[in-house]
């Protein structure tokens, strides 16, 4: 028992330290020219697929805190603004779609088709991505910045970097979780 909760808790603190590291360093940042796409998602859904939403609430917790930091840092323009208006609702648009992606992810990873992983992983990507933009031009809205001028901004950022990251969600995180399952380091039931 001891040994299982040792290897859950050594697994959260990798996948924390590999959110930090992908969210306070280029390195999480996949550039496309025009748009830059994230997988800061990806630890979030591996580890609740293969640890659960207890652990998976952990690492939406730890993704929400390195997008905080970040935000008071090296805040994007459209962030920055919301956050000199609002620091709650900007502290709210940091955690609350972080803390959605486990809730979603082990919603779908339940579904009984084959394709179940990748469409779990895809549909918790979206999550972040329709939260954290609905967030922040509710926020827009509610503290009187111009929605208008950003609204879109926001749809194509969604369309397409939401897309193309739940995209790469769904290519990368079910792979890694069954490769970390072969290596039996998590018991069946734990899982």
């Amino acid at each position: 028992m001891k040994t299982a909760m040792l290897r859950r808790s050594l697994i959260v603190a990798l996948l924390s330290g590999l959110i930090a590291v992908l969210g306070l360093t280029p390195i999480g940042l996949i550039p496309l020219g025009f748009i830059n796409i994230t997988v800061l998602c990806i630890p979030v859904v591996v580890g609740t697929l293969l640890l659960g939403l207890k652990s998976g609430l952990v690492l939406g917790a730890t993704f929400g805190l390195v997008s905080f930091i970040s935000l008071l840092i090296k805040p994007s323009a459209l962030a920055g603004a919301l956050m000199s208006r609002s620091p709650t609702l900007a502290t709210l648009m940091c955690f609350a779609p972080r803390l959605l992606v486990p809730v979603v992810t082990l919603f779908f990873s339940r579904v009984k088709h084959a394709a179940r992983m990748p469409l779990a992983s895809a549909l918790g990507s979206l999550t972040n991505t329709v939260f954290y933009l609905g967030i922040m031009l509710v926020g827009y809205i509610i503290t009187g910045l111009d929605a208008a001028a950003v609204l879109g901004l926001i749809i194509g950022t969604g369309a397409i970097a939401g897309g193309l990251e739940a995209l790469t969600c769904a290519l990368i995180a079910p792979p890694v979780v069954r490769a970390i399952q072969k290596t039996k380091l998590i018991p069946k039931e734990e899982s």
